[in-house]
């Protein structure tokens, strides 16, 4: 399938026009980004398991009633998607507190939460991705009412049992994960999809027995064999089923970069 032009290139993914209007085509990349940005890698294969991963989980939840962008796998790399038009808010749903939670509120790592934590972002790296409050999301209308943000809360709460069951049932435990929500225009109706991506990128894995890491935290923290572990999790969950030619894979070396800030 062709391409159209380039319409927008993030850390991860890049989106292309796609054939037909409101669709587009996004593409997995290989890099890997940590700390906004200022960690930098290229792990080949890593876009090839990120794509088969989440074509597999939005499939999933697409057949549970939940609404995405994913119309279908195009090849190893890419999917059709419905365009878009992304909230700028990060919706992340945690199970147990790690990593930004324990650093800023000194809860010990691990510590099982007595019920989900949803938290938003504004996601905008010049900031930081800064954690905000409800409030702030309906004042400055970043989501468009208090009804569409109640709608999207539901169904992130939905998805995280969703997603619970289905890594427990092969041996993981979804500790946290991030989601990103939009509106698009479906037969002259606005419609609000789960977009953007899940995958080891956006969650955090951990063995349910040994709490080994399957997820981009082996990046952040240098403990390596990072297309391992995320085959790890595709082949638990029945995606790949021996190893293929992605095992045999290159790291490039991470990297500091500078930002710039506006």
């Amino acid at each position: 399938m062709n391409k159209g032009k380039k319409l927008y290139e993030g850390k991860a993914k890049i989106l292309y026009e796609g054939p037909e209007k409101g669709t587009a085509i996004q593409h997995f990349k290989d890099d890997a980004t940590a700390f906004n940005n200022l960690k930098k890698s290229t792990v080949e294969g890593k876009g090839v398991l990120n794509n088969r991963i989440s074509e597999h989980i939005f499939n999933n939840l697409n057949q549970i009633g939940i609404k995405t962008h994913l119309i279908k796998r195009l090849n190893m790399r890419e999917q059709l998607v419905r365009l878009v038009e992304i909230y700028p808010v990060e919706f992340i749903v945690r199970n147990v507190a790690t990593g930004s939670l324990t650093k800023k509120l000194g809860i010990a790592d691990g510590t099982v939460l007595s019920k989900p934590l949803l938290e938003y972002s504004y996601k905008n790296d010049d900031f930081g991705d800064p954690l905000i409050a409800r409030e702030h999301i309906l004042e400055f209308k970043w989501v468009p009412s208090e009804l569409h943000l109640d709608l999207i809360n539901s169904y992130c709460l939905r998805i995280n049992d969703f997603m619970q069951g289905m890594f427990r049932g092969v041996g993981i435990k979804l500790v946290d994960f991030k989601l990103e929500f939009g509106v698009a225009n479906i037969d002259g109706k606005n419609e609000i999809l789960l977009a953007d991506e899940i995958s080891p990128d956006t969650c955090r894995l951990w063995d349910v027995v040994s709490e080994k890491k399957l997820d981009k935290d082996r990046f952040r923290k240098d403990l390596g064999n990072i297309v391992q572990a995320y085959q790890e999790v595709a082949r638990r969950l029945g995606i790949i089923h021996e190893e293929s030619n992605i095992s045999s894979v290159k790291f490039g070396k991470p990297k500091a970069v500078n930002i710039k800030k506006k």
